[in-house]
C-alpha cells in the first residue's frame, strides 16, 4: 500500500494512491488555507466510517439482511494540548433494516469494530470508539 501526497499551495495537499485515486487535504482559511479538503483528522473519521461501512454492508448482505440505506456519522472529542490527539470518538449506525432484523444489524456493527476493520483496530489502541445503532 502506497499514498504519494503533493502540495498544491497554501497547506493545501492532494494525495494520490498507486492505483490513481485522489483526495484533497487541506484547512480552513481561518488557518492560512483554501478550504478547499477535509482536514487530515476529519479524513481519519471518514476512513474510520469507510471502512466499517464496508464491513457493515459485507456482512449484512451474507446474512440475507435488505436494506437500501447506511449513513454512519463519527465525532471526536480532542484533547486540549498539543498535539491534538482524539481521546474519544463516537459513531451512530443509521440503516433502513426491519426490525426484525436489528439483531443482525448489530452483529454487523460488532463484528466490523472487534473483527474485521483495520482502521478501528488502529484507532482503539490510542482512544475508546463508542457506537450505537438507529433505525431510519
Amino acid at each position: 500500500m502506497k499514498v504519494t501526497t503533493n502540495w498544491v499551495s497554501h497547506l493545501a495537499f492532494d494525495a494520490s494512491s498507486e492505483t490513481g485515486q485522489t483526495i484533497r487535504l487541506d484547512t480552513t482559511i481561518e488557518n492560512g488555507s483554501l478550504d478547499s479538503g477535509m482536514n487530515p483528522k476529519k479524513l481519519m473519521l471518514a476512513s474510520l466510517c469507510g471502512c466499517s461501512g464496508i464491513d457493515v454492508v459485507e456482512i449484512l448482505n451474507k446474512m440475507k439482511v435488505p436494506f437500501t440505506k447506511l449513513i454512519i456519522e463519527a465525532t471526536a472529542e480532542q484533547t486540549d494540548t498539543i498535539p491534538k490527539v482524539f481521546s474519544v470518538i463516537h459513531m451512530v449506525y443509521k440503516a433502513d433494516v426491519g426490525e426484525a432484523q436489528l439483531d443482525h444489524f448489530k452483529r454487523a456493527v460488532s463484528l466490523s469494530h472487534e473483527k474485521y476493520c483495520g482502521v478501528s483496530a488502529m484507532l482503539a489502541k490510542t482512544c475508546p470508539i463508542h457506537y450505537t445503532l438507529e433505525r431510519i
